[in-house]
């Protein structure tokens, strides 16, 4: 497999506290031997599998999210996107966005799935809200096309400081007040979504635009959705 060819990826923000003075949001941090983004502190997120497409989520999302996660797709489906970015929630912190319930599998399923199932979740769509979007600049060890997704900490159907079913691919994790987060070391598109997140805030509704950072070996550009 080509590892610098653009792969599609999900990203969630986790907020917690919206409405008060000290919002948090939960990042962990990247391995110091990590391929990409080594020792950076990030929100939680990764690429999408393809078993990701086959999974029924419990409930939609909103219309204007799936309709701007449509646009200019480059084959991933918006409900793939939302899939990948329960699963790695689910992986990486042990945090779950669903319901109880036990929805059919489709197939076999990869282990983060066959868990999340098992553990009396139905996964759903329906907290988060599309809200921002980048391309990988050419040149880096891998490059992604990702989907940053939001979310409210009420929404999940665990314990938000319970973190014990997280597996060991993000350290620290923690919820990191927003007025703090910029302190950390951080990739730069984190730094900018950050930006967006806090200027919307205590809104999360969905973003009348989405911002768009695109690169290609041609062009980068900026645009909105």
């Amino acid at each position: 497999m080509d590892k610098t060819a653009i792969r599609h990826a999900a990203t969630v923000i986790l907020i917690r506290d919206e409405d008060s003075d000290t919002p948090r949001v939960l990042m962990g941090q990247r391995g110091e031997k990590a391929a990409f983004m080594p020792s950076k502190f990030v929100f939680p997120g990764g690429a999408v599998d393809p078993e990701d497409s086959a999974q029924s989520l419990f409930q939609d999302t909103h219309a204007t999210c799936r309709e701007k996660l449509a646009k200019d797709a480059r084959g991933c489906t918006p409900e793939a996107v939302f899939a990948a970015a329960i699963r790695e929630l689910w992986e990486e912190t042990g945090l779950r966005l669903g319901r109880p319930g036990r929805p059919s599998a489709h197939g076999a399923l990869q282990d983060s799935w066959a868990s999340f199932l098992a553990s009396g979740a139905a996964p759903t769509a329906a907290p988060l809200r599309f809200v921002f979007r980048a391309i990988t600049p050419p040149g880096r060890p891998r490059r992604f096309d990702a989907r940053f997704l939001l979310a409210p900490a009420s929404a999940l159907m665990d314990d938000p400081d319970d973190f014990s079913k997280a597996s060991d691919e993000l350290s620290h994790l923690h919820w990191v007040p927003l007025r703090e987060a910029r302190a950390l070391d951080l990739p730069f598109i984190t730094e900018v979504v950050l930006g967006e997140v806090t200027a919307a805030l205590p809104r999360l509704d969905p973003p009348e635009t989405v911002p768009f950072f695109h690169h290609d070996a041609q062009l980068s550009r900026f645009e909105r959705l």
